[in-house]
């Protein structure tokens, strides 16, 4: 065979490679509303920029009739490119190849690029389209998940970790992405589940569909394990190079900056009057958020979850900071279970990446009730207070209305370690509400009075005045400055600024013991 044969003979063997499972099966994805393995991968990467590892790479499994079975690629495309001129690493399972199983070469493809991306510093992006762990291959498709999901630990707070599910992803294969940092699924298509909808009908006898049971909107408003949600491979696409957008590549690196098109300096009239007059009342903290970062924009994480809550990424004067806010607007905004584990670990991810905290603080307290007690909510609950005290990037809190109790530490106090502490006029610190404290603090007066509710209203009043505001705490230092809230961005982009070259440790140890 001359060297036109053999150049000939590749570019028989790619073009075989490259058409997967085939026309037939490629037409079904189609016609199942999804994008091909190697079409995600080329929408997501800069044009030209995607260079494959490993195309030629095949299963050798010869039990229950494998011999037979042809596996172009192996069931997974993988390799590197770059989005928006920044390297990146990815593999894509092919639902057109066996289904996208995975076996031991499989396996083996996608620990290669993660060991590449570990070793270069750069993100892993891995799009999971398959039918789980390739039976034929018993033992060794399970090794292949343990030597991933060994990887995903190992790489977990160095750098960046996003899985997309963008089809069916079950049994053990669920584990990797729970593992990663943020996980994007696509509504109608994908889903994640232990065990199936047959196997829990068989098992507990209950009926359910696989889109109840583990589609993109019951994990990405019930059970908290994705981050975000999308209509179709495409939009979801778009959302990971716009996440990508505010993410350094590694922990040794800083988030990339963008030059600011927004006046550092930029006062907003509404904040001077977003606040409600009545205690009670609720307002958007989104509204709050979106006058103080660069030109209002907010990329919102877990935006259907825990919705007392609020986190996210956006830019302050060209800089990514990673944004925790209480939402008034939900459960009055107080912390529960859910959202104390929601936004402790963002906290986590953004001192892993040296991205500064801004905290917007309008808390009553932690939620009361049976269920919370028993659902663990002190358990729970101190995974906040772990992790603002265990972060050393810089930490900037506003205090906008009330913070209460133990829930006023939680949310990036002074005591916590927060570097800067605003509050605003209308701000309310103290133990309790001052309903609660009359209750207590006053008992004995309300009780002797020939008028009890006017004295208890006048004690609250009382109360309100002389503890619910700003100013004892920050005649104590754990107030930095009170502070107009129309000048809220230029206090912070100024704090940004002062804290740049911010320096901390922590004892020496091997890890903490986080209550998980």
């Amino acid at each position: 065979m001359g060297t036109v044969d053999k150049l000939n003979d590749l570019q028989s063997r790619r073009r075989a490679i490259e058409q997967g499972g085939g026309e037939a099966k490629i037409k079904k994805q189609h016609d199942a509303g999804k994008l091909t393995a190697r079409e995600r991968i080329l929408a997501l990467m800069d044009e030209g920029s995607f260079v494959e590892v490993d195309a030629f790479v095949t299963h050798r499994c010869s039990q229950f009739g494998m011999t037979e079975v042809s596996a172009p690629a192996e069931g997974v495309v993988t390799g590197y490119g770059t989005v928006d001129g920044r390297l990146v690493y990815v593999y894509a399972q092919d639902f057109t190849v066996i289904g996208g199983s995975l076996g031991e070469m499989h396996a083996k493809k996608i620990c290669k690029v993660m060991d590449m991306a570990m070793k270069m510093g750069a993100p892993i992006i891995g799009m999971n389209d398959s039918g789980g762990a390739r039976i034929q291959e018993g033992i060794d498709a399970l090794s292949g998940f343990g030597e991933i999901f060994k990887r995903n630990t190992l790489a977990s707070g160095v750098i960046p970790q996003i899985s997309v599910i963008m089809g069916p992803c079950a049994g053990g294969a669920v584990y990797s992405p729970a593992l990663t940092d943020f996980v994007f699924m696509v509504e109608k298509t994908s889903q994640m589940f232990i065990t199936g909808p047959a196997v829990v009908k068989s098992v507990n006898g209950e009926d359910v569909f696989s889109e109840e049971l583990g589609g993109a909107a019951s994990h990405s408003t019930k059970s908290g394990v994705a981050h975000f949600k999308a209509a179709d491979d495409k939009e979801c696409i778009e959302k990971i190079r716009r996440l990508l957008s505010f993410l350094p590549s590694n922990n040794l690196e800083e988030a990339p900056y963008s030059a600011p098109t927004d006046d550092i300096n930029r006062l907003s009239e509404k904040l001077s009057t977003i606040v409600p007059d009545e205690p009670n009342k609720s307002y958007d903290m989104k509204e709050v958020i979106a006058e103080v970062v660069d030109n209002g924009d907010f990329f919102e994480i877990f935006e259907e979850y825990a919705k007392n809550i609020v986190i996210g990424l956006a830019r302050m004067n060209g800089q990514t900071v990673g944004v925790v806010a209480n939402q008034p607007k939900f459960m009055a905004g107080s912390l529960d279970v859910n959202s104390s584990t929601k936004a402790a670990r963002f906290v986590r991810f953004c001192d892993s990446f040296n991205i500064p905290i801004v905290t917007f603080t309008d808390v009553p307290g932690y939620l009361p009730g049976v269920e919370q007690e028993h659902s663990g909510i002190i358990r729970h609950g101190a995974k906040l207070l772990y992790a603002y005290s265990e972060a050393t990037v810089p930490l900037i809190n506003v205090i906008v209305r009330k913070a209460y109790g133990g829930a006023y530490i939680a949310m990036s106090s002074k005591h916590l370690g927060a570097d800067a502490v605003f509050a605003w006029p209308t701000s309310e610190i103290a133990v309790m509400g001052p309903d609660g404290a009359a209750n207590i603090i006053f008992k004995k007066d309300i009780a002797a009075s020939d008028n009890p509710i006017a004295m208890r209203q006048e004690k609250i009043e009382e109360y309100r005045n002389k503890f619910a505001n700003p100013y004892e705490a920050a005649r104590r230092g754990y107030v930095d400055d009170v502070i107009e809230p129309d000048s809220t961005r230029p206090r912070i982009i100024a704090a940004l600024e002062m804290l740049a070259g911010k320096r901390d440790s922590r004892p020496s140890k091997k890890h903490g013991n986080i209550p998980v």
